[in-house]
């Protein structure tokens, strides 16, 4: 989870504390990674691969060390924490007047079969008393998808994190992405893209703002 937006924002006194409930640093010991490089070295033989070659024989390190980079996103990001003050107080032009970020690029592990889905994700939000860095909306995205987990609690998760830091007006979340996992196997689609959407606040009152969310997005509203 995030920090609330009056303690991204608060006294520097509280640094430590905010750091330490936003990160969760990982670590495997050498004990576990042999163990686990061993596990993945029968799975490997078994399913035919030859690891007595120089090119496969770092396979199982490899692959191991590979779904600990592809999953960072347990660890948190601090610099998701700053938030700034916004001139708009509440007012109706406030209410009004979006954000809106991306494409941004994601990968991500599906956590029904461990294969990789990849897309876009566009998010917007209209601001309340504070804005957030943009950088920090791809910083978002990125810790959420950056696990196991599925395309649609994903963009949920975005779209309640960024609520909870900002206390925005509105949240706007829109991901589509090609899923591995049913290219691979399964039906073996090969070009059909999953479109998942979320609304908080004030696109939730009403068609107009979401449709503009679309359009700045440079996006076909999904039907």
């Amino acid at each position: 989870m995030l920090p609330h937006p009056a303690a991204a924002v608060g006294a520097a006194d509280d640094d430590e504390d905010l750091l330490a409930d936003l990160l969760h640093p990982r670590s495997i010991s050498d004990d576990d990674r042999a163990r686990f490089e061993g596990y993945l070295a029968e799975i490997f033989t078994a399913l035919g691969l030859d690891l007595t070659t120089p090119a496969t024989a770092p396979t199982p390190r490899r692959h191991l060390q590979a779904l600990y980079d592809a999953t960072i996103g347990y660890e948190g990001d601090p610099k998701i924490l700053t938030a700034f003050p916004t001139v708009c107080r509440g007012g109706r032009n406030c209410e009004l007047a979006q954000v809106v970020e991306g494409p941004i690029p994601f990968f991500s592990l599906c956590e029904h079969h461990a294969l990789p889905f990849f897309g876009e994700a566009w998010v917007g939000y209209v601001a309340h008393e504070g804005i957030i860095g943009i950088s920090k909306l791809t910083r978002l995205v990125r810790v959420v998808t950056r696990r196991f987990g599925v395309q649609e609690a994903m963009t949920h998760e975005i779209a309640d994190e960024l609520t909870r830091l900002l206390e925005p007006h509105g949240v706007a979340v829109y991901l589509e992405a090609h899923h591995l996992c049913t290219q691979m196997r399964g039906v073996r689609e090969l070009h059909p893209k999953t479109r998942t959407t979320a609304f908080r606040g004030t696109y939730t009152d009403g068609d107009a703002l979401r449709s503009e969310f679309f359009d700045v997005a440079g996006l076909r509203r999904p039907r």
